[in-house]
This record gives structure tokens, C-alpha cells and sequence, in this order.
């Protein structure tokens, strides 16, 4: 799996350029506009962007769901970094947030299995070094549902 065209590796860097901008997902037509081109243009190269697991979309492939590390759609793993609330994917993400923001944050989440809420510092790129992330599914198998996973 590798970005082959310079203009699909272009769409997705401004993309998530114009995700941090925006503190959200941004629509089809934002990036289109901003690209000098047509929504179609930008539907496709979507479409082979997440083909290559470079961004996810949704499920009628018009929207943006995931921009690792970021997600478009509510999520329990919230992010206060640059003065706003970003979304993570999961956990894993959330740390990712701050490592692509470059800044420090704080990351307030919860226990998968017993709810308990879990807050987490992240400064000057570190956090606890205690910590243990736990994944359920395999790396081999995140793609099979990344939603899930």
C-alpha cells in the first residue's frame, strides 16, 4: 500500500492541514475549493486514500471519519490541546493528537472494561511512563474494521 500520486499525497496533507485549522473534519467542498478543484476530483482521491488506509471515511465515502490521530466523530478519548477539544480514535490517538499538534494537552478518556475515567498529562512530548495500553485486536487485523478497532 503506497500513496503513488503526488496529487493524492498532496489532497491528503491538505486535508489535515485544513482539519487542524478548523478544529473538525473538513467537508468534500472545503477541500475541493481550497485544491482548485472539482468535488468529484476530491471524492476520488478520497476514495484512494482510504483505499490506502491514509484517512477513513464513512460509510457512504462523501465524509471524513478518522484522520489518524484525529476523528471527525464523537469519541469517549477527548483531547484539550490548542486552546480546543479534539477527538481520538482511541487511546493510542489521543497521545497522537498532541504528538501531531506539537504541543502539550490533556487527554480525558475511560477504562474500556470498568468506566473508570482516566486523565492523562501529556507535557514537553511525555506522559507517565507507567502507563499500559492495551489493544483487543491484533495490529494484523485493525484494518478488517478500523471503526472497531
Amino acid at each position: 500500500m503506497y500513496l503513488v500520486e503526488d496529487w493524492d499525497l498532496g489532497l491528503r496533507n491538505l486535508t489535515y492541514r485544513l482539519f487542524v485549522q478548523l478544529g473538525r473534519a473538513p467537508t468534500i467542498e472545503e477541500v475541493s475549493e481550497t485544491a482548485g478543484s472539482d468535488v468529484e476530483e476530491v471524492r476520488r482521491g478520497w476514495e484512494r486514500l482510504h483505499d490506502e488506509h491514509a484517512l477513513v471515511l464513512q460509510a457512504d465515502r462523501s465524509e471524513i471519519r478518522m484522520a489518524n490521530p484525529f476523528s471527525a466523530v464523537p469519541t469517549a478519548h477527548r483531547v484539550r490541546a490548542t486552546g480546543r477539544w479534539w477527538y481520538a480514535n482511541c487511546g493510542w490517538d489521543a497521545l497522537g493528537v498532541c504528538a501531531a499538534l506539537h504541543v502539550d494537552g490533556d487527554i480525558e478518556t475511560s477504562c474500556p472494561d470498568c468506566g473508570e475515567r482516566i486523565h492523562i498529562e501529556v507535557r514537553d512530548g511525555r506522559s507517565d511512563p507507567h502507563l499500559l495500553f492495551h489493544c483487543l485486536v491484533p495490529a494484523s487485523h485493525w484494518w478488517v474494521d478500523i471503526g472497531f478497532t
